[in-house]
């Protein structure tokens, strides 16, 4: 139906309100509908060939039902077209004919209004045709920044005529608000509703212009100083849409763990780590270098920064403890409880001790004597974790200072590792074997040690892996060393020695028998009451199934002992107890040992008991001369070094002496030859300690007197005849005393300083005698 078939306005129309969209005439859309009453008004319209009016809410939401509030112009047009969808809505094709504007709504069902149909006013052409080529300009300008312009439509305004239909076209693109359109659709003054619409096209221009401006500020901003932020935030968004979100799950993670170690990390240091964050954030997750960061992160985030053990300390516990783990060592626990009295002083006079004045302990002795476990001591006293690092054979300086992260494989120094594995900045680290570190081409570790145990410059240590420094002047460095003489003298200035040495075998039986059996047993699930071990078999093993300077083999004995014994109960369980002594004690243990030489019962001539030191405690040689025809020539035998070898020829030089000087008298050495032997040949022999034995061995030989059997002794000799001081005294009298000897000879300075710190019972059980010359030994050695 057309407007020319309704004789007159106003009339009486069906009307339908639309929330949103404003339409013009001549507009063709799509309504979709689906409130009853609208539905209502669209039928009605359609079975009364009617015009249907579409008014526009002026509310934002959708109205109450009967309380409809609308613009008062509206556009009253055809119903081409009604299709039915599901849940009861319809579609309806519409077609606007002409403005109208309602002047009275009557509440019948459906709601109608009355309108008249809103004509222009005359206008003057040549003002319009101005306005119209200003429009187009501006429309033109609109569509090259615009995209809802399209071509058709803009050659649609550049070919009509008509302003009104022009207005209406250009209206219904722009993005305008419900006043701003129901200001343009009622004004029916045409020229003024083109400087409306001229007007309303710069705003938008304007805005556009302004926005694109902001935009592309904002976007140089973005590159300038977040490029880095947008493309993260790229990357993730990809990830997530792949369904890969788990590396970006893993570098917040990362994020987290660093801020909340930055109060405790130096500052370069959460630099460092944080650039390699990032560097791996934009990396590919399946590349090399991104597992090779990737493991660097994760193995620096493991470091406890700002974690620290809950000590404190107290001397009274340390020397419980003490105590509790061992028995003897009398002169190494008190050093130790020194060291902490210092630092439990300052701290109650509210001093913080001086770390870069501390003392690095270095305990120093035979295998087995306790030194590594007077660390474990001190860390359950002090509350702290304890770390041990081998050293022994370590060649490979990376091996302490990390390898540089370009190598295949590279990896923290075990300092460092050690920091991870103990979980605080505050361990007890035993640097265990200290005197057999190596050298070679890849680097002297000694080095690497100098500036750990420096305090002056541990508490900036790099490690070259995590490529920063960090402190490690909270730590207590503990050494290990079985002998002084191989540790460089640079790395001995940084530490005090405490030596250990071997325990006599009354020390071994209160050892077993306070700490080592009851700890066996336990090991076993073994009662005390099952096993009967008497004192009298107990010292049985030590003196013949063991021999060594500590206890770690007599550990092992009693291991084979209780695990013999565990396999008989099984096997009988009926059994209730066993009891080991001297008449079964083969079936639990093998052969015994090689003893040390006991002293024999007949004096020899030629044959001299030394005292010798070893890795695994004091040694008794017997040292042999023979003479035969010859021309004053002496051979040596028995695997000497270098030393000894020039001690034999000191001592044949001395005795050669004597003998011009008359003090010794006997067969003229020049028409004899001598060989001086000392037997275990397989095994090397070395220093200088052996010397007043072998002139004593000379002398006896080319004098033809016999040598007290019971004597040993021990002394460095000089050319002139002076007898020089010498180490190890302690384990080789030791040894004299497992060889039931009586006498024993020792260099005079020995005597005054280190008696004191020979047992009692070896001092009770030998007649130790100082000399100062070669002729004292001889008239106390050789048997008149």
């Amino acid at each position: 139906m057309q407007l020319t078939d309704y004789e007159s306005f106003p009339t009486t129309l069906p009307l339908v309100i639309e929330q949103s969209m404003f339409l013009y005439p001549f507009m063709i859309a799509p309504l979709f509908i689906e409130e009853d009453e609208a539905i209502q008004s669209v039928q009605y319209a359609i079975e009364n060939n009617k015009l249907l009016v579409i008014a526009v809410s002026m509310d934002e939401e959708k109205p109450q039902k009967n309380k409809h509030k609308f613009y008062n112009v509206a556009i009253a047009g055809n119903v081409m077209r009604k299709v039915a969808l599901p849940d009861g809505k319809i579609k309806v094709l519409f077609q606007g004919l002409a403005k109208v504007i309602i002047q009275d709504v009557i509440p019948n069902s459906p709601m109608q209004v009355r309108v008249d149909k809103l004509e222009n006013l005359p206008y003057n052409q040549n003002e319009v045709e101005v306005l119209l080529n200003i429009l187009r300009e501006k429309v033109d300008k609109l569509a090259k920044i615009s995209k809802n312009f399209p071509a058709d439509l803009i050659k649609t305004i550049q070919d009509n005529q008509d302003p009104a239909r022009i207005a209406d076209l250009i209206s219904s693109v722009l993005k305008l608000t419900k006043d701003r359109s129901f200001e343009l659709l009622r004004e029916i003054d045409i020229p003024k509703r083109l400087y409306m619409l001229i007007d309303s096209i710069n705003q938008e221009i304007k805005s556009i212009e302004l926005k694109n401006n902001i935009t592309h500020k904002v976007n140089k901003t973005i590159e300038q100083l977040n490029k880095k932020h947008f493309l993260k935030e790229q990357i993730k968004t990809i990830q997530e849409e792949l369904g890969d979100n788990s590396k970006t799950q893993e570098i917040d993670e990362f994020k987290e763990q660093l801020e909340a170690l930055k109060p405790f990390m130096p500052e370069d240091g959460y630099k460092e780590v944080n650039k390699q964050i990032e560097k791996y954030e934009r990396m590919h997750p399946e590349s090399g270098d991104a597992s090779m960061l990737q493991t660097y992160i994760e193995q620096i985030l493991e470091i406890p920064f700002g974690k620290f053990s809950d000590d404190s300390i107290n001397i009274d516990e340390v020397e419980i403890q003490l105590n509790k783990d061992h028995y003897s060592l009398s002169q190494a626990k008190d050093r130790i409880i020194e060291y902490f009295a210092v630092k439990q002083y300052c701290s109650k006079q509210n001093i913080e001790p001086d770390n870069k004045n501390a003392t690095v302990l270095c305990f120093v002795g035979p295998p087995g004597v306790g030194k590594t476990s007077l660390a474990n001591s001190i860390a359950t006293a002090l509350n702290r974790k304890l770390i041990r690092i081998a050293l022994g054979g370590l060649e490979d300086v990376n091996e302490l200072k990390g390898h540089r992260r370009t190598y295949v494989g590279a990896m923290p120094g075990r300092i460092i590792a050690g920091l991870v594995n103990a979980k605080t900045m505050n361990p007890i680290i035993v640097l265990d074997e200290i005197d057999k570190l190596g050298q070679n081409h890849r680097g002297d570790p000694t080095s690497v040690m100098l500036e750990l145990l420096d305090p002056e410059q541990n508490d900036n240590f790099r490690d070259m892996y995590v490529n920063f420094d960090i402190d490690l002047s909270n730590i207590i460095f503990v050494a290990t060393a079985n002998s002084i003489n191989k540790i460089p003298a640079p790395l001995q200035d940084r530490m005090e020695f405490i030596e250990i040495n071997s325990y006599t075998p009354e020390e071994k039986y209160h050892i077993a028998k306070d700490y080592l059996i009851p700890q066996e047993l336990k090991k076993h699930a073994l009662k005390k009451k099952q096993i009967n071990l008497s004192d009298t078999t107990i010292k049985l093993i030590i003196d013949k199934y063991t021999r060594e300077a500590g206890v770690r083999n007599l550990r092992r004995v009693f291991n084979k002992l209780f695990r013999k014994s565990v396999k008989q109960f099984i096997s009988d369980e009926s059994l209730e107890k066993i009891t080991i002594n001297k008449k079964n004690i083969d079936q639990f243990l093998d052969n015994p040992v090689f003893e040390i030489d006991l002293a024999d019962k007949k004096n020899s001539v030629g044959v001299v008991n030394g005292l010798a030191w070893t890795a695994v405690g004091g040694d008794v040689l017997k040292i042999e001369a023979v003479k035969f025809k010859g021309d004053g020539k002496l051979n040596l035998t028995g695997s000497m070094g270098d030393v000894m070898k020039e001690s034999a020829q000191i001592a044949f030089s001395v005795i050669k002496g004597l003998f011009d000087t008359k003090f010794l008298k006997g067969d003229n050495f020049e028409t004899k030859n001598i060989h001086l032997h000392i037997p275990a040949g397989a095994t090397p022999k070395d220093g200088p300690s052996a010397g007043i034995a072998m002139a004593l061995t000379l002398a006896s030989i080319l004098s033809n007197k016999k040598v007290d059997s019971t004597l040993c002794m021990t002394g460095e000799l000089s050319l002139t005849g002076k007898v020089l001081p010498i180490g190890g005294l302690k384990e080789k009298l030791i040894a004299a005393y497992k060889a039931k000897m009586k006498t024993a000879l020792i260099p005079k300075k020995n005597y005054e300083r280190d008696l004191k710190d020979i047992p009692n019972e070896v001092k009770e059980s030998l007649d130790i005698i100082y000399v100062e010359d070669i002729k004292e030994v001889i008239k106390k050695g050789l048997v008149k």
